[in-house]
């Protein structure tokens, strides 16, 4: 496999199984998510030990995962609880998951739990902070993982893929500058002076601001492992500061993208935008919602159909240029992290 295991991944976001289990794959392991005592969330292997079947199709009962193939009950831990007039105490235990519910999300480490740790989550600084206002969504994409990270430290395909709402040729022409800072990754692009694109037209004026007056734009793109992209964004009224204008000059927000590996080829794509302007308007928030679905549904045709290219001619190498530095750098980082996991798992085993 190309991933890292020992990782947390966001899995699903709590609305997906508020009334049955869902089922998943993380990283090549097909995972029920549900509901178990107490509200809490838990992740079994999603495999019956009576006869195999996904318990993904079953329910939850008094925070039991019942089989819908023959009643047979689980337990959080992965044990087997009962089965109607049966005696089943003596199979054979599941994998279970750990599992945790924070930021909004749920996480899952599909990797050795011992390692598991809430420690290791990645920051969110917007998140429960009532002075910013988050709006997502899901899309599942045909393609592997490190595409989609690639195509997010590299966002000079912004001026054709998205050409009618965040595009502008003025990303072609400003150089971006690449660092990495330990197992993090940092792409950043500022361009002063230009006109605002729709998108970000259309974020100014909710947020009270002329829109024909000129801009200074940035965009500052973070990876940091497993496989997650936070990217700085916005738009500030030309000399007031730029990045570090004050508030009420500017338009800004993070761009979420948490990338979780279904199979070496497809991938869940967790999407959204924590914004710093306006978090009491839900108007707003469905609105950059909507667009920003929009502009990533862009992103999914042009990443599966070059899937697909790549795995008709395999032969072929892809080429690398200045631009690329930020995907290049972010794969070598997720490289050495999954080589180091390889080296252990013999000694694990």
């Amino acid at each position: 496999m190309t991933f890292a295991r020992n990782a947390w991944y966001v899995a699903a976001t709590p609305d997906e199984f508020a009334d049955k289990p869902l089922g998943r794959q993380i990283c090549g392991e097909r995972i029920v998510f549900y509901r178990g005592p107490g509200d809490q969330v838990a992740a079994l292997e999603d495999w019956c030990p009576h006869r195999g079947a996904p318990l993904s199709l079953g329910r939850v009962v008094e925070g039991k995962l019942v089989c819908g193939y023959h009643g047979l009950e689980m337990g959080c831990d992965g044990k087997t609880v009962a089965m109607p007039g049966q005696r089943v105490r003596g199979f054979p235990p599941i994998r279970s998951y750990p599992v945790l519910e924070r930021h909004g999300f749920v996480w899952v480490w599909p990797g050795d739990a011992a390692q598991a740790s809430a420690d290791k989550l990645p920051a969110l600084p917007w998140a429960d902070n009532p002075q910013w206002a988050y709006g997502g969504g899901l899309y599942h994409i045909g393609c592997d993982y490190r595409l989609m990270v690639d195509n997010l430290m590299d966002l000079t395909h912004e001026t054709y893929v998205h050409a009618t709402s965040i595009g502008q040729k003025e990303i072609d022409e400003t150089p971006c500058q690449t660092r990495t800072e330990g197992d993090e990754v940092v792409t950043s692009r500022f361009m002063n002076g230009i006109g605002a694109p729709p998108f970000w037209q259309m974020a100014l004026r909710m947020n009270g601001l002329p829109t024909d007056q000129p801009v200074d734009r940035w965009q500052i793109c973070h990876f940091t492992p497993p496989s997650h992209v936070m990217i700085e964004v916005g738009v500030a009224l030309a000399g007031r500061g730029g990045h570090a204008a004050p508030p009420q000059a500017k338009a800004s927000a993070w761009v979420v993208d948490f990338i979780t590996p279904e199979t070496e080829h497809s991938i869940w794509y967790f999407w959204g935008m924590a914004r710093h302007f306006k978090p009491h308007d839900p108007s707003l928030t469905t609105q950059i919602r909507d667009g920003q679905g929009r502009i990533f549904a862009e992103d999914r045709e042009m990443l599966e159909l070059q899937q697909r290219n790549l795995l008709s001619h395999p032969e072929r190498k892809v080429l690398s240029l200045n631009i690329d530095a930020g995907g290049v750098m972010a794969r070598r980082i997720i490289e050495r992290i999954v080589a180091a996991e390889r080296a252990a798992a013999p000694a694990a085993a």
